[in-house]
């Protein structure tokens, strides 16, 4: 059931959405004349990599220029990526990968292979977890970029602190969830941009981050 809603909203939102792709589009390439879309390799099902797409919302450079997370106010940001990020729009072109199954609708946020090689073997279950467009981790660390942003070492912190704990988050939520709950996840996702905030732990019962 969960692959047939993902492969059926995920053709509805792109025929919908189409008018919001298309604005999107033009604004990043008149932005700096760059590539519209972004697409970069991430782990994903059984950890078999898959590339993961996005517009464009950073400067073009080669991926081993600077970290794979994105911290404070990254320079590498451009002015129209900082709208696009606000408003979670750089993720749209993820419903072609959810239309493919490489992505569902709520699942965990793919990582980079280098991140993922690092995982213990039990931080290694959340790959047999189809990966997702949000996650009950997103709401916990939805200002991830400023709490990077105040720490010295913003990838040992991310590697060492935050990204375990959305395993954990990940993992829990795996347990417990369902068709009901993951419209609850995608409904407050859509809001959360709006500035409505709902406990989705305590919605959940999910143990609230530690962190």
């Amino acid at each position: 059931m969960k692959r047939i809603f993902d492969f059926m909203a995920a053709l509805l939102g792109l025929i919908i959405l189409f008018p919001l792709f298309l604005i999107s589009a033009i604004a990043v390439k008149l932005g700096d004349g760059g590539p519209v879309f972004f697409g970069q390799w991430r782990t994903g099902l059984g950890g078999k990599p898959f590339r993961m797409w996005k517009f464009r919302s950073m400067r073009v450079q080669p991926d081993s220029l600077g970290p794979a997370i994105t911290i404070g106010t990254d320079s590498r940001i451009t002015a129209m990526g900082h709208f696009l990020r606000k408003t979670k729009l750089d993720e749209l072109p993820q419903l072609w990968n959810v239309l493919l199954g490489e992505m569902s609708f709520v699942g965990p946020r793919p990582e980079v292979q280098r991140y993922t090689d690092k995982y213990s073997p039990v931080q290694k279950r959340v790959l047999q977890l189809l990966p997702g467009i949000t996650d009950p981790a997103s709401f916990a660390f939805y200002n991830e970029a400023e709490i990077l942003g105040g720490v010295n070492d913003p990838e040992a912190y991310y590697l060492q602190t935050l990204m375990p704990e959305k395993i954990r988050i990940n993992l829990e939520y795996a347990e417990k969830s369902g068709m009901v709950s993951d419209l609850v996840v995608i409904v407050l996702t859509v809001l959360r941009p709006l500035g409505i905030r709902i406990n989705l732990f305590s919605m959940l019962r999910l143990t609230p981050p530690s962190h």
